[in-house]
């Protein structure tokens, strides 16, 4: 591939390496993880349409990789996204018995405002 863009260079591509875009043809969308400091967790930042996983990355470098501070960036088809359905949302219900298991069970922080303003 024969860019002058820098982003693109960078990828190190070879020409047989990527598929030639056509005008006509169909982008896929890819789902965009934001990663903003070393060590922390991806978050979803949002959507790109590209042609290819290496374009999507320079498209979501383009789109989120500039507002802020940036670590790294994951790019997922949307189509290799699994997910439950909506109507399932009840195997989630934790029971009365097991609250102990969910965070906000502990309500900590008040003792310690408290605590701190003595």
């Amino acid at each position: 591939m024969n860019s002058l863009d820098p982003r693109v260079k960078r990828l190190h591509l070879k020409a047989d390496e990527t598929e030639p875009v056509h005008t006509n043809s169909h982008l896929v969308t890819w789902e965009v993880f934001h990663q903003d400091k070393r060590g922390k967790q991806h978050v979803h930042a949002g959507v790109v349409h590209a042609s290819s996983p290496e374009i999507a990355l320079i498209m979501a470098k383009e789109a989120f990789g500039r507002r802020g501070k940036t670590a790294n960036l994951w790019v997922v088809k949307t189509s290799d996204v699994f997910t439950f359905q909506s109507e399932d949302e009840d195997m989630f219900e934790t029971t009365p018995e097991k609250t102990f298991r969910d965070p906000a069970y502990y309500k900590v922080r008040d003792r310690i405002e408290k605590f701190q303003k003595q």
